[in-house]
């Protein structure tokens, strides 16, 4: 990719699809090309022209859109930082690559980092996005600093029971053991199973998170807008299963660990591994909270980043 300046736009180095605005804070999406001549759809928040604390490359979940939803984008403008984020393979705007390993999604990632010119920044994910905030420090550990996950599920093995404690593992399952055609058979029928989610993740939903839902029904919209696969689902359920391209012990920077003790997408074991086998990682495990309730911890895990870039 051709480095680009945060708040340019211009449309020979990238394509900026729309600039918003909300109280103040502006949020530039483009679309940028690695070498291989693919698309990968980015937003960036910029700092509007002050030097930031800290940028945070945010991996969404599976499935959103990538764009960086309100809470993120407040609360990180309430401290300085700047929120970058990228549409995996295979959704809206980012062009699918079958067979993509978790290293394979967040090679994206890194490279936009590159073409921004970031030097220095931290990653972050939530749900499906963990997997990808973990593996961008292990393939760029020059550039990421620490990371910090929220939900997110552990690499697939036989050492622990992977499945156990899901409400409705349907669709991993179909991808562990009959791989992506499985899988999009799967969810050609399946059903999003409401029991889910515990009572305090309805009312995130129903208060400050309620965009996450939003943008959730979104992404499943324009993936399967005239009749098209939602690839970019379907290959992150694949790639969880399969090997990631790289090892919890290749993370070398310091991550926080943040899960609910009550979540039935991502079971507390996966947290629990996760962290056993990370070499500097904090387990934070909030016991009352469920899969989406617990980015209500969000808040505080920006001011753990920037304690610990202060230090």
């Amino acid at each position: 990719m051709t480095p680009v300046a945060p708040e340019a736009v211009d449309h020979a180095t990238g394509v900026v699809d729309s600039v918003d605005r909300d109280e103040g804070a502006t949020v530039i999406e483009r679309d940028l090309e690695p070498a291989d001549g693919r698309t990968v759809r980015c937003w960036d928040t910029g700092t509007g022209g002050a030097p930031s604390r800290l940028t945070v490359v945010w991996h969404h979940g599976t499935p959103q859109t990538g764009r960086p939803l309100p809470p993120l984008v407040d609360a990180a403008a309430a401290r300085g930082i700047r929120i970058v984020s990228c549409a995996r393979a295979g959704y809206p705007g980012t062009t699918e690559r079958a067979g993509r390993s978790v290293a394979d999604a967040a090679a994206d990632v890194v490279a936009v980092a590159s073409a921004l010119g970031l030097e220095r920044y931290a990653t972050a994910g939530a749900s499906g996005g963990g997997p990808h905030a973990l593996a961008c420090a292990a393939i760029d550990p020059e550039h990421v600093v620490a990371v910090v996950t929220f939900a997110g599920i552990a690499p697939y093995t036989d050492a622990f029971p992977w499945f156990a404690g899901m409400a409705a593992p349907g669709g991993l399952q179909a991808a562990r053991h009959g791989g992506r055609d499985a899988r999009r058979r799967r969810g050609e029928t399946e059903e999003f199973d409401e029991s889910s989610f515990v009572d305090a993740d309805w009312a995130a939903l129903s208060a400050e998170w309620g965009s996450l839902g939003a943008d959730a029904q979104r992404a499943s919209a324009l993936a399967r807008a005239g009749g098209a696969t939602p690839w970019g689902e379907i290959d992150d359920d694949v790639a969880f299963t399969r090997p990631w391209g790289f090892e919890p012990a290749d993370v070398a920077c310091p991550v926080l660990v943040v899960q609910g003790g009550r979540d039935r997408v991502v079971p507390p074991s996966h947290g629990r591994w996760l962290a056993d086998r990370l070499p500097a990682a904090q387990l934070w495990l909030r016991p009352s909270d469920g899969h989406v309730s617990v980015l209500r911890a969000y808040p505080v895990a920006l001011d753990w980043l920037l304690d610990l870039i202060a230090g």
